[in-house]
């Protein structure tokens, strides 16, 4: 008989066999062997998308198991730690690379009006006109300021608190990257994103359009108008401004259209917003049918005179809003708490005071002034803080008490101006105005820097303190300039002067001591903080550089 073949032993068969398991019963829940051929698909039972989801998501786990992963570095140990501390910050509304602004210290709460107002009639300040547009660069269509104000602790308010950065943020990071002349599309959201990260959460302390502080019959508040710096806003100076109103001024901060701010948005009712970036004299030509550059000069010249009116086009705002006449608004929605106002305004203890780029436009400003109440600038003070070195001339001829506060650094750098050290025309013009109105000081604020009196080292208090060399606590430089501006405000009420500015002159020179028995008179505490060069505690100790009385 032919002998049947035999199929190959199946090696699955045969383990099976070897197996320990293989005497067990069929029936056996567990350890039953089973065929490791793959079952059809029709035979497999039924899976749910989350199931698939599942199981191919083990699948890959196990896949990549096979594969070591990298050992973490430091660098993106750093990394992640970073992103998750500016998510929890970003959520819980705090700045992730900053520090909040501080609470006002005076005695009152302070209240804040963010406001622009359209002029009557658009007021063309000076002839020259963008390039590529040729519309007028220096046309005064609306006044943007905020007011800040001494309020009752007891105010509530219904408006959420003012941004420190003015929105949109993108506006103003285009006009820091055009200072840095890097506004291209790749820079423009980089500055977005970095001054949104840094700032962008930060808001104003004071409680936004609530009532003006309660008085008696009769019972006015001091009035300062002030001028801010080159790439400054009307937003960079709110805790030195805020602490003159919570120890009672009324403040008006200006945001300057002239070019100087970094990004500003000019809005009438009715029409699209301008936004109006820095700008410079390249971007210029000298009128519409004069297609030649403009030169520095003139530009500054512009720029002070547009400066000029936006300060007395605001005097004039005040005036409205102390007779309680009608305000109109460019912006939704309008304050509500102007009535509280009336009749509560000082013009007769009016300051003009300004930063830098603003204290030479407060020294421009204050030679209009007059003690006049129908004078287009009643001001009978000023505060000129480190008068600006590349803003053009410092003007002289005032007739109104002065306050000139230099910070450290200001004093301490030697800058040639017009032809001679800046510090002695600085110290010349205060003298020439202490022998003229009897009521002049020049100080110089130690342990301080340029930016010392704005927000900036508030918020990083750490990097202004390393790139601009100040030593003083940041907020106790603040305090300073605002108790020495506080006291100045008061002398004009009462005729009498009180701390530094009872003082007589320490230093004709920077650092250089008028005496030593002047040195030894000098109370420690005062000298560790401020030196005097012009007083008119002795104002017959003063001489000019050549010598004379």
């Amino acid at each position: 008989m032919p002998r049947v073949s035999q199929p190959p032993s199946s090696p699955t068969i045969e383990l099976i066999s070897l197996s320990p398991t293989s005497s067990l019963s069929p029936d056996s829940p567990l350890l039953t062997p089973t065929s490791t051929a793959p079952q059809p698909r029709w035979a497999l039972p039924s899976r749910t998308r989350l199931q698939r989801l599942l199981d191919d998501t083990r699948t890959a786990l196990r896949t990549r198991r096979l594969v070591p992963l990298p050992r973490p570095s430091w660098k993106s140990g750093v990394l992640l730690a970073l992103l998750a501390y500016t998510i929890a910050c970003l959520a819980l509304s705090i700045p992730p690379f900053a520090s909040r602004l501080p609470g006002y210290t005076g005695p009152h709460a302070v209240g804040a009006i963010d406001m622009e107002v359209p002029l009557p009639q658009a007021r063309l300040v000076a002839d020259p006109v963008f390039k590529r547009s040729l519309a007028p660069a220096f046309e005064l269509e609306t006044l943007l300021l905020t007011i800040y104000y001494p309020a009752s602790h007891d105010a509530q308010p219904t408006k959420p608190p003012l941004p420190w950065i003015p929105r949109p943020v993108s506006l103003t990071a285009r006009g820091y990257a055009r200072f840095a002349r890097l506004d291209n599309a790749l820079a423009r959201p980089v500055f977005t994103l970095a001054l949104w990260l840094v700032a962008g959460a930060i808001t104003i302390p004071a409680k936004v359009d609530v009532p003006l502080l309660r008085g008696g019959p009769g019972a006015r508040l001091p009035v300062v108008v002030f001028s801010h710096g080159m790439a400054a806003s009307r937003t960079d100076y709110t805790n030195y401004l805020g602490e003159l109103a919570s120890r009672g001024a009324v403040v008006a901060a200006i945001e300057h259209r002239d070019g100087s701010s970094p990004g500003t948005s000019v809005k009438l009712p009715g029409r699209p917003a301008k936004d109006r970036l820095h700008f410079r004299e390249s971007d210029l030509f000298a009128s519409p049918t004069n297609h030649t550059p403009v030169d520095t000069p003139a530009m500054k010249r512009h720029q002070l005179a547009f400066r000029d009116a936006e300060i007395l086009e605001t005097i004039r705002l005040l005036r409205r809003v102390d007779a309680n006449a009608f305000v109109p608004s460019a912006r939704s929605p309008p304050p509500e708490s102007l009535g509280s106002f009336s009749s509560r305004l000082d013009f007769g203890n009016l300051v003009t005071a300004g930063h830098s780029y603003g204290a030479t436009a407060t020294l421009q400003a204050l030679g209009k002034a007059s003690p006049d109440d129908d004078a287009p600038n009643p001001s009978v003070g000023g505060i000129a803080l480190d008068p600006g070195k590349e803003s053009g001339p410092l003007n002289t001829a005032l007739n109104v008490s002065l306050l000139v506060v230099h910070s450290n650094s200001w004093s301490k750098q030697r800058t040639i101006f017009f032809g001679r050290p800046h510090f002695d025309t600085v110290r010349d013009l205060v003298a020439g105005v202490l022998k003229t109105t009897g009521a002049a000081w020049f100080l110089t604020s130690l342990g301080t820097s340029h930016p010392s009196v704005s927000d900036a080292p508030l918020i990083e208090p750490l990097l202004l303190s390393w790139t601009t060399g100040a030593t003083l606590n940041v907020k106790e430089a603040l305090r300073e300039y605002v108790r020495v501006s506080h006291d100045f405000i008061k002398s004009l009420a009462t005729a009498k002067v009180e701390g530094i500015l009872d003082e007589k002159v320490t230093h004709t020179e920077y650092n250089k001591w008028v005496s030593r028995e002047r040195k030894k008179s000098f109370p420690k505490d005062m000298a560790r903080l401020w030196e005097i060069h012009v007083s008119p505690a002795s104002s017959n100790d003063f001489r000019s550089r050549d010598g004379q009385r």
